[in-house]
């Protein structure tokens, strides 16, 4: 099943489409598309620690991802006022500007989880069979 859904002003990115994932009972979901604005921006840079922090309007040109119970694995693309563009992970603290648009698609066949993997050292993507 596919849902269209918008983030309003204000909200966390990543931690809002957690918290929607966690309070509907959403065993697995894909978030295929997503576009909009953001006001503050924190993006996890290839290989890095740390957030990287963009302050100030940028407009979100792309967003997709995984979305379980147990967190949510996030990518996205940010243009600023001069067309530059930075992409990453998403962590949290990325704040809705005016709006968030997306398109997630819900695996009704199938459960996600995350547990830690000693070979990468992140809480990886469980895939199972409902």
């Amino acid at each position: 099943m596919r849902l269209a859904l918008r983030l309003e002003p204000g909200t966390d990115l990543r931690l809002g489409l957690e918290a929607l994932a966690r309070d509907r009972g959403w065993p697995a979901a894909f978030v295929v598309a997503g576009i909009g604005s953001l006001r503050v921006t924190a993006l996890r840079l290839a290989d890095a620690a740390e957030p990287t922090w963009l302050h100030g309007p940028v407009e979100l040109l792309t967003l997709a991802g995984s979305l379980s119970p147990d967190g949510a694995h996030l990518h996205a693309s940010v243009a600023d006022a001069q067309g530059r563009v930075t992409g990453g992970h998403v962590a949290a603290g990325c704040e809705v500007r005016t709006t968030v648009e997306l398109l997630v698609e819900l695996l009704e066949q199938q459960a996600f989880t995350r547990a830690f993997d000693a070979q990468t050292g992140y809480a990886e993507l469980k895939i199972d069979a409902r």
